[in-house]
């Protein structure tokens, strides 16, 4: 007897979020040409058909996986409550969200990394690319602005360059971690270290964006 649609359905959304998680374990760990189907299909206990028949190709499986990993982050900024904060106390919350939701989520990085890799082949295909990272544009432009009419932001401040400062000061640090760590002759992943490091980011960042 053939399955009610709505079963059918579900059984379909649940095969995808199986292939995605799977595929994202993978994908992080040996990069996207190291990553291959049948480990992503065994992974996910799937037929290996059923990624082909949901995604088309691993291109397009990847580009779902990028999609999903910065759809994540901006869902979970776009909930921050920054409305009780002066513009440049708002900042600095960003700049602790991102640094916990890197190390809560060290796949991102390690995602972005071998995207990175490739120049952002997948990124640049897909079609949603910019439409998921709109919210988080159209937040340091709306900080900025209110930033300058409480006198608190510089008012040369640029949105772009904030939201790389932001990003980059965590990234830099945690994708080079295990190397830093055998030149500084210390565990930069302890507790100390990861907590001198998030203030330290702060300090800087409060430095450059203020007047």
């Amino acid at each position: 007897m053939r399955q009610p649609r709505t079963t059918r359905t579900r059984n379909a959304e649940d095969s995808k979020e199986r292939i995605l998680r799977a595929a994202t374990k993978l994908f992080a760990k040996s990069g996207f040409d190291g990553a291959r189907v049948d480990e992503i299909a065994k992974a996910a206990k799937i037929n290996k058909q059923l990624i082909y028949h949901h995604f088309g190709n691993k291109d397009k499986l990847f580009t779902a996986v990028l999609e999903q990993a910065y759809r994540s982050i901006r869902e979970q900024e776009a909930a921050l409550d920054l409305s009780g904060l002066h513009a440049d106390e708002a900042v600095l919350s960003l700049v602790e969200f991102t640094w916990k939701y890197y190390l809560a989520n060290p796949d991102f990085i390690r995602l972005l990394n071998s995207e990175n890799q490739l120049e952002a082949r997948h990124l640049k295909g897909s079609p949603n690319t910019r439409s998921i990272n709109k919210s988080h544009m159209v937040l340091m432009e709306s900080l900025i602005a209110r930033g300058k009419k409480e006198k608190r932001i510089r008012p040369d401040l640029e949105p772009m360059q904030l939201s790389i400062n932001i990003s980059a000061l965590g990234f830099f640090y945690l994708m080079n971690r295990h190397t830093l760590s055998t030149v500084f002759e210390r565990d930069l992943t302890s507790p100390r270290h990861l907590a001198k490091r998030l203030e330290g980011m702060k300090d800087l960042i409060s430095r450059w964006i203020r007047p």
